[in-house]
């Protein structure tokens, strides 16, 4: 079988560069390989489905606002039914004494970009947000628009149901290699046996994409990082708690009736994760978040947890950057990986962006030209300081 572009990873970033090839007018045949047809271990699934534009770079800005327009029109891109669970609830980064400077440069970017984002000192956030205590806190930027949660399986899903009639051939294997003659991609095997000659071949596997272009004899700095995901119960209900990310990389959102915590995996030591491992690591919830929690809102001394789960994200290694665009040498091989964290809220445009890429030759929407792969071959890194 022959196919003119190749989608290695049929998840949400996968599925919005398909999606988004049909949009630009692309007529030729277009393949979406995916192992896991259940998402069950994906990314996607896994994640915790928040949107923000407080980042370092203003180039994450712009990806993460393409996707918050998205989301405003949502019904007009999917049918009147489309629905994700959009709670524009916002995010509050706190910062101590020594975080300031950095919080204060990001939020002058974020300003900027026509984020609606605002700079408070600790006395102010408690007045704000009477449930916080504010010990150890110097500032905070807090998101009061374009900024939140939803339902990461939901949004998943529309891309993939608009997906059925826009003659996208899906394909349930596991990628066992991938063919290079020279300067080009030639062909990708697959675990059933079979062979797909590729035009095109574009990386979206994710937590995998390392192992991937390793196939085609190419570098990727991506692997698979562990993260951990805790639920838990309070008798006392904030209705405008936002995404709280406390000093520490701690964070916590409401979920309905319960709560969702996360973000205690020391630096020190995170590696590689076990491709098989999904198991939660509950002495993370005890011994380092829930500490952290009864300090920061004083009524969380007294929670239950209930639940939890691991995911695998996309880690870069050399700046937690996504990396975006051809291979230098190997012109026809796209990347649209290393998101580290932040791959489901910027999937759509990035999606648009390749697909723009592909279908006339450069990027017009959103310029991804910053992410592009040539900074890994040079070693240079292109970091993104707001890392969640």
């Amino acid at each position: 079988m022959r196919y003119d572009v190749v989608i290695i990873g049929g998840a949400i970033v996968g599925s919005s560069i398909a999606y988004y090839l049909r949009e630009e007018g692309f007529s030729g045949s277009i393949a979406l390989v995916e192992r896991d047809p259940q998402f069950a271990h994906a990314a996607t699934t896994l994640s915790c489905a928040s949107i923000r534009q407080q980042f370092s770079i203003p180039q994450n800005i712009r990806l993460s606002q393409f996707t918050l327009k998205l989301f405003r029109r949502l019904t007009e891109e999917f049918g009147a039914d489309a629905d994700i669970g959009f709670r524009e609830g916002g995010y509050l980064i706190l910062a101590g004494e020594n975080g300031l400077p950095i919080l204060k440069a990001n939020h002058q970017t974020q300003l900027a970009e026509g984020a609606d984002i605002v700079l408070e000192d600790a006395e102010a956030l408690v007045r704000r947000f009477a449930w916080l205590s504010a010990e150890g806190i110097t500032a905070g930027a807090y998101g009061r628009s374009g900024e939140g949660w939803f339902d990461a399986h939901a949004m998943l899903m529309l891309f993939r149901k608009a997906l059925r009639d826009k003659k996208i051939d899906f394909i349930t294997a596991d990628v066992t290699g991938i063919e290079r003659q020279g300067d080009r991609v030639t062909g990708v095997s697959l675990d059933n046996g079979e062979r797909l000659d590729a035009g095109i071949v574009v990386n979206a596997a994710g937590p995998n994409a390392g192992k991937v272009s390793a196939m085609a004899g190419l570098v990727l700095p991506v692997e698979p990082r562990k993260r951990n995901v805790f639920i838990f119960e309070a008798r006392e209900k904030y209705d405008d708690m936002p995404l709280l990310v406390d000093p520490s990389g701690i964070y916590v959102r409401p979920e309905g009736s319960v709560y969702i915590t996360g973000g205690a995996e020391p630096e020190e030591g995170d590696g590689p994760a076990d491709p098989n491992d999904f198991e939660p690591d509950w002495p993370l919830f005890e011994e380092v978040i829930w500490p952290v929690l009864a300090t920061r809102i004083p009524a969380f001394e007294a929670i239950k947890p209930t639940r939890a789960w691991a995911g695998h994200y996309d880690y870069n290694t050399l700046d937690q950057n996504a990396v975006i665009g051809p291979h230098p040498q190997v012109g026809n091989f796209l990347f649209a990986n290393g998101f580290s964290g932040h791959g489901l809220q910027q999937a759509p445009a990035v999606g648009k962006a390749l697909a723009e890429l592909i279908v006339h030759g450069g990027f017009r929407t959103v310029d991804c030209s910053a992410f592009g792969y040539k900074r890994v071959a040079e070693g240079r890194a292109f970091r993104e300081l707001n890392v969640i």
